[in-house]
């Protein structure tokens, strides 16, 4: 089954969302506060991909990694 989470800043405002329960509860899909996609995140693999599937963590499967990222 799908959970969405949101993610606010210090302001109450929505800066993202994780998606999870993709593959067995595996994956988390990450999302921007506009819908666009940031990357998603492996608990199986214990890794954090952006949304090109670049590697950005792997140790870490922490969607806060991707939310935070500098464009």
């Amino acid at each position: 089954m799908l959970e969405k989470t949101y993610i606010r800043d210090g302001k109450n405002q929505i800066v993202g969302s994780v998606t999870s329960g993709y593959h067995e509860g595996d994956v988390s899909v990450v999302r921007d506060n506009h819908n666009n996609l940031l990357g998603r995140t492996s608990e199986r693999f214990n890794n954090t991909r952006d949304g090109q599937g670049g590697v950005v963590s792997i140790n870490s499967s922490d969607p806060g990694l991707l939310i935070n990222q500098k464009k």
